[in-house]
């Protein structure tokens, strides 16, 4: 059976393509070496906001990141997100910036949103419309999405080659179970896009750069905000865990104890260290491949912040023929 598009990989990135599409009319596969998310997705802090890169080819995407996921609330209910705001600081003698959408407050409004702090810092940035997301959740939630407009999905399905047609275009992809036609295809596989690309003569330069994620058990309600400071990004997930991204898993256990009043009893419940793909440049790759027609790459390293904005845009390239302006930094002919 083939499909007007075969996306490789149901990370957040390949899901939200294969979403949007789908939900555009088109005809879908979604295929994965495993389940939904549960790759380097689910190794995600997850934090959703609008501020933070202020230069560079995804700037312009980033400002739409918030906007993006209360689109996709609306179109899908249920979807896990939590809109908590973020609250940011550095050591005490570095004054915050605050960029759109933020603003600097004083140590009795950061009291206020976190009332468990020891010290609350003089100042600090709040981003009100800041949130954060269940990654794995929201896969699911794509997935099932896409689904529900006549997508097919084939877990557990490793995808081997991309295969070409005699005039050099792509037609789909080698799996396992056999050959998947398509008129287009969608490399959304993290880091295994490069070697899916290799065999092409097609050089995608992404490596793997390791995050480590820590999970806490805590008392309910320790922490309300998304909170950041130079010793963790750190958030409530449930009543009685936190998790947070850090260097180390001792220090960020002494530190959120000591940051924290009440936090005596935290204790360490897992470490998991993902490897996440950071291009080369640090910046997003997403656009059709020049030497093969019909072949589209879609990789970067914030991959949740930018998942739903980037499956839209991509979609609407590759069904309506439109070049999205918004996306013109971030080809791959520019490296």
């Amino acid at each position: 059976m083939s499909s007007d598009l075969v996306v490789a990989g149901a990370g957040i990135v390949g899901a939200s393509v294969a979403y949007h599409a789908a939900r555009a009319g088109a005809a879908v596969t979604l295929v994965d070496a495993g389940r939904p998310g549960a790759g380097v997705t689910a190794q995600s802090f997850a934090w959703v906001g609008a501020a933070g890169v202020r230069t560079g080819p995804a700037a312009a995407l980033r400002v739409t990141a918030t906007a993006e996921y209360r689109r996709l609330e609306a179109e899908l209910p249920g979807l896990p997100v939590t809109w908590s705001g973020s609250l940011s600081w550095d050591a005490a003698n570095v004054p915050p910036e605050a960029g759109p959408g933020q603003e600097i407050v004083d140590g009795a409004t950061v009291a206020a949103l976190e009332p468990a702090l020891r010290q609350p810092p003089e100042r600090a940035v709040w981003a009100p419309g800041d949130g954060a997301v269940d990654p794995v959740g929201v896969t699911g939630r794509l997935v099932e999405g896409a689904r529900a407009h006549g997508a097919r999905f084939l877990p557990d399905t490793p995808v081997t080659a991309v295969r070409r047609d005699a005039a050099g275009r792509a037609a789909g992809v080698e799996t396992a179970e056999g050959l998947l036609p398509a008129a287009h295809v969608v490399l959304a596989a993290g880091v295994a896009t490069a070697a899916l690309g290799a065999p092409l003569g097609v050089r995608v330069p992404v490596d793997p750069s390791p995050a480590t994620l820590f999970r806490f058990r805590a008392p309910a309600g320790l922490v309300r905000t998304v909170v950041s400071n130079r010793d963790f990004d750190l958030r409530q997930v449930t009543a009685d865990r936190l998790i947070a991204a850090a260097d180390s898993s001792e220090r960020a256990l002494a530190a959120v104890r000591s940051t924290f009043r009440g936090a005596a009893d935290v204790e360490l419940l897992s470490a998991r260290t993902g490897a996440r793909p950071m291009p080369a440049d640090g910046e997003p790759i997403v656009g059709p491949v020049a030497a093969v027609p019909g072949l589209y790459v879609a990789v970067l390293h914030a991959a949740v912040t930018l998942g739903p904005a980037v499956g839209r845009l991509v979609a609407r390239e590759l069904i309506d023929g439109v070049a999205e302006p918004v996306l013109a930094g971030c080809r791959l002919d520019r490296f």
